[in-house]
């Protein structure tokens, strides 16, 4: 048995190390990207929709439509469909860097509906003693609520992130790079069973670090959760 194991690790270790490495960086430069854009369309639309700090109907209700359309668009559709684009902003639409802007683009929206629930969970307390201090509209997001739903927004951070590991994955039926490509190209088109429980193992293992990162950082920065303890 150990053998088998050396022969396996001699035979397909580094090829797993690297891909390992790019998927972590498909996910996590694809992830931060679209945190950035999604808490952006997220703020905005909880700020404009109706009964918020500053209601405008229109804006809500286009900006939620566009959200709403790239939400429901299958990612290995998008990701055919935008290759014409992403070869004109990385120039490729392969490999490692050619998957990031088809996953931004899947994850944004959603994103942006994650941060605006989390927006909305705030107690309307904190947003009244905010405003009651004279603190502007950005002030009042800055200070008030994105602190406020920040556990929040952490333990959706983890769903966020499990979710781009399986686009990632899907992404390599198309040579995308990462552990997805490599249990296509070696575990379904070669039968290698061996490699494709390990590429499955490796993915396992990753949602679970993920999952248990996110947490205890929610905990940590939790204070109602420190009160009642």
């Amino acid at each position: 048995m150990p053998s088998v194991v050396t022969e396996f690790i001699e035979e397909y270790g580094k090829l797993l190390g690297q891909g390992v490495v790019d998927t972590l960086v498909m996910l996590i430069v694809s992830t931060a990207i679209a945190y950035v854009i999604g808490t952006v369309l997220g703020v905005v639309l909880y700020l404009t929709a109706p009964g918020s700090l500053r209601p405008m109907r229109v804006l809500n209700a286009v900006l939620g439509w566009v959200v709403n359309i790239g939400r429901s668009l299958p990612f290995i559709i998008l990701l055919v469909s935008l290759m014409p684009v992403t070869s004109a902003l990385v120039g490729t639409s392969s490999g490692v860097r050619g998957v990031i802007p088809p996953l931004v683009v899947s994850t944004a929206p959603f994103v942006a509906r994650m941060i605006e629930q989390s927006l909305a969970e705030v107690p309307r307390a904190s947003v009244e003693a905010a405003e009651a201090c004279g603190a502007s509209i950005p002030r009042v997001v800055i200070s008030a609520l994105l602190p406020e739903a920040l556990p929040s927004i952490v333990r959706g951070v983890s769903i966020t992130l499990i979710a781009v590991l399986g686009y990632t994955a899907i992404a390599g039926a198309v040579g995308a790079g990462g552990i997805g490509d490599i249990a296509i190209r070696y575990g379904y088109y070669r039968y290698d069973d061996e490699v494709m429980i390990v590429t499955v193992v490796l993915l396992i293992v990753l949602v679970q670090i993920i999952q248990s990162v996110c947490d205890f950082i929610a905990r940590k920065i939790d204070h109602r959760s420190q009160a009642e303890a």
